[in-house]
This record gives C-alpha cells, sequence and structure tokens, in this order.
C-alpha cells in the first residue's frame, strides 16, 4: 500500500522549503502559496505579458548558487508572515508583500557580488511561479530516492529535489509508468501527465548549501537519464493529510 509521506511546498521560488501536515488541492491549480513569489535579479528580461509566467532564468535559483537551497520557510497564510532561516544568516520574518526590501537586503549576502543583485519580489495573481507555465504539482517517490541514495553511498535529502507530494510504496521509478493515469490521495485526484528532468540545483546538500553529490551523474550513469518524480495535474478538490493512502486509478 502506498501513502503519502510528505507535503511539501516553497513560498518563493528557490528560497526555502517547509513541511505541512494537511493541504486543500484544488483542480487546475498549484500546491496553495507554492512558489507563490519569485525574486526576479537585476539581468531579468521578462517577455510576453508582464503580468504572465515568465521563464525560471530571470529569476534566484540555486543551481546558479546552490547556498540557497539551504533556507528553510515557514508561511503563515492568515498573518501573512514568512520566516526564512540559512545557518550562516540570522532569521528574519517579514509579509514579502510589504516587506520585499527586508527580503533582498537579507538575501544579497547570501547570494554573493558575482551575480546579478536581486531586484524585486513578483507576485502574479492566480499564476505560481513553477518551472513550467501549467499549473502542475510535483510528485516523487521516496523509494527511487533511496535507490538513488544507494548509487550515491549516502542517504540523499528529498529537499534536494522542490518536490510538492512524497509517496512511499511503489517500486523504484515505478512512477514514470503511470504517465496518462491517475490517482487518488485522500479525497483528490491527479493525473500524472510528464516525467521532471533535473538541474544542477540537486547538487547541492539542504543542509551545508553546498554542492556535494553529483546526482545527474548518478541519474544518466545508473538510469539513462536526468528525470527525478513526475508532475501532475490535479483533477479533483479534495483534502489530503501525511499519512493518506494512495490509490492508483
Amino acid at each position: 500500500m502506498a501513502r503519502l509521506t510528505d507535503i511539501l511546498r516553497h513560498p518563493i521560488k528557490a528560497i526555502g522549503f517547509e513541511s505541512l501536515p494537511r493541504a486543500q488541492l484544488n483542480a487546475g491549480q498549484t500546491l496553495a502559496y507554492d512558489r507563490h513569489w519569485a525574486v526576479a535579479h537585476e539581468g531579468a528580461k521578462f517577455q510576453g505579458q508582464p503580468d504572465g509566467w515568465q521563464r525560471k532564468l530571470n529569476f534566484l535559483r540555486g543551481v546558479t548558487n546552490p547556498a540557497l537551497m539551504a533556507i528553510r520557510a515557514a508561511y503563515d497564510a492568515q498573518t501573512g508572515m514568512l520566516t526564512l532561516s540559512h545557518p550562516d544568516a540570522a532569521d528574519i520574518t517579514l509579509n514579502p508583500d510589504r516587506d520585499s526590501a527586508r527580503l533582498l537586503a537579507w538575501l544579497s549576502p547570501l547570494w554573493g557580488p558575482d551575480l546579478p543583485a536581486p531586484r524585486n519580489l513578483v507576485s502574479l495573481q492566480g499564476q505560481a511561479m513553477t518551472d513550467v507555465p501549467e499549473a502542475f504539482v510535483s510528485v516523487l517517490s521516496v523509494a527511487s530516492l533511496r535507490a538513488l541514495g544507494e548509487h550515491a553511498g549516502t542517504p540523499l535529502s528529498p529537499h534536494r529535489f522542490r518536490g510538492n507530494l512524497w509517496i512511499d510504496g511503489w517500486a523504484p521509478f515505478e512512477e514514470f509508468a503511470l504517465i496518462g493515469r491517475r490517482i487518488r490521495i485522500g479525497a483528490a485526484e491527479l493525473e500524472i501527465r510528464e516525467r521532471i528532468t533535473r538541474c544542477k540545483a540537486t547538487l547541492a546538500n539542504p543542509e551545508t548549501g553546498k554542492r556535494d553529490v553529483d546526482v545527474l551523474t548518478l541519474l544518466n550513469q545508473n538510469y539513462g537519464h536526468q528525470d527525478f518524480g513526475i508532475y501532475a495535474m490535479i483533477t479533483r478538490d479534495g483534502k489530503i493529510a501525511q499519512g493518506d493512502e494512495v490509490e492508483i486509478l
């Protein structure tokens, strides 16, 4: 029997992760407050509608500076307050919509002086700043992570992959065979759409913010690709919680 082991969201794209005991999933939407904000840098060149989805290279990301991967987040949707922490910085609590200047000042030392400086905080009505324009959630397998860690010779943190829903009980990489099928978690249903191809952000240890395991080489050498996890579209509203059974429909 497969079960949901964790629900993760990342309020600001690439800047902090947090675990949720439960969540409401809504059809055609991303996980609430996941990548709700993103920090654009001075080299950003937005294309198309300025109030529409933009390519990830316009924003601060862990692939550019692995130090960002060690940021943790805690967001209170009722108060609008976000707390960020990092091993090399003092904790900060702020309202992203009102205190963006404080946020950029806190990020600047972690981002470094040799990169295009943080410019402004982006938040779009009804549009999450995910890596792809579709309103997907990402689904990942604990067994696949465990198998990859065996090849690495060390357990790998799930936070290297910045996923949303972690499921245990499938065979390693069985999730790729589910593309085109639906799954039920709690009262919600999701349709599996495509595999997720990974970048160098996964090389960073989320505890230290330093690159220590070449995850991409491990995937290529052992599996012939650098995909890990799958994208899914929520097709039926419902509440989910850690420990919920996951059913393949």
